[in-house]
């Protein structure tokens, strides 16, 4: 489930898959295999994610499905 978020997002914000590697520093097979679930996401990525597109990382992992946003205060 989580996977198809990932395009979803990336797609929402009007971002190829070219741009969204670039601006994660890493190589496009790697990415294509998350989104496709070829591959788990690590952690960290899923904070890089979640950060960029300003949603929660319960909605990256499919826990929920509204794309709240983060909670910044600290």
């Amino acid at each position: 489930m989580h996977y198809q978020r990932l395009r979803d997002l990336h797609e929402d914000h009007d971002l190829t898959q070219d741009q969204l590697v670039a601006i994660l520093q890493m190589p496009k097979t790697t990415y294509t295999n998350y989104e496709q679930g070829k591959r788990e996401i690590p952690f960290c990525l899923a904070i890089r994610l979640a950060t960029l597109y300003n949603v929660s990382l319960d909605y990256i992992a499919g826990l929920i499905s509204t794309p709240t946003p983060l909670n910044r205060s600290r």
